[in-house]
């Protein structure tokens, strides 16, 4: 499948508010299928153990997950950080339902955080990046909350790979350069690599993994 011409067939797709509308209708009836958008998730997952060594020691930091549904990476996070002040940002109130108490919520678009700027000492997006549509608008917002100094981890979609999974019609996926450009205008260094759910497992290049440090 050629991806390149599958992106190009949407330039400059726009979060308009008809769309947007659209998406969280999609994620508040999302929120009733506990299988395919659990509340929970394996804290032994490589995506986890990563996003927590790139973060450090978050012990008395505050943080934010972009597009945090349910809250899975976050209940992780809550139970090996008790000291963290935990913030989940969705665009369903209805996933925020399910965000276990003690992690501080907003509802909102990824494309216009309601944080002032330099709120965050740290910020991570878990598969969620692909939902925003304006996605250099999302990036440089999730910069923008960002303390300097301040860390951000994204793991989302290889554009390569698309076309392996059912995806709806507003989902856009990223290449490696892609992303790591995007957060070179705010941040002083970024890298990237392939990373699967278990350490043990060989990356297929479906996943990759972007680091930033603003």
């Amino acid at each position: 499948m050629n991806w390149r011409r599958l992106f190009s067939r949407k330039p400059g797709a726009r979060l308009t508010p008809e769309l947007r509308a659209r998406i969280q209708t999609s994620f508040d009836e999302a929120a009733r299928d506990e299988e395919h958008f659990p509340s929970t998730i394996d804290p032994r997952i490589y995506h986890v153990k990563l996003i927590h060594e790139h973060l450090g020691n978050l012990a008395g930091r505050r943080v934010l997950d972009v597009g945090c549904g349910k809250g899975r990476f976050a209940r992780v996070f809550q139970e090996q950080e008790p000291r963290a002040e935990l913030w989940g940002l969705d665009i369903s109130e209805e996933m925020l339902r399910y965000v276990p108490a003690g992690i501080r919520t907003r509802a909102g678009a990824m494309t216009d955080l309601p944080f002032e700027d330099a709120f965050f000492d740290g910020a991570y997006a878990t598969e969620s990046l692909e939902h925003a549509v304006e996605i250099e608008k999302a990036v440089s917002e999730i910069c923008r909350v960002v303390k300097p100094g301040g860390r951000i981890a994204i793991i989302d979609k290889n554009a390569e790979h698309w076309g392996r999974l059912h995806t709806p019609e507003w989902e856009k996926w990223f290449t490696r350069k892609e992303l790591e450009r995007l957060l070179r205008r705010d941040c002083r260094e970024v890298s990237s690599r392939f990373v699967s759910y278990w350490e043990d497992v060989e990356p297929d290049g479906l996943f990759l993994a972007w680091l930033a440090v603003k």
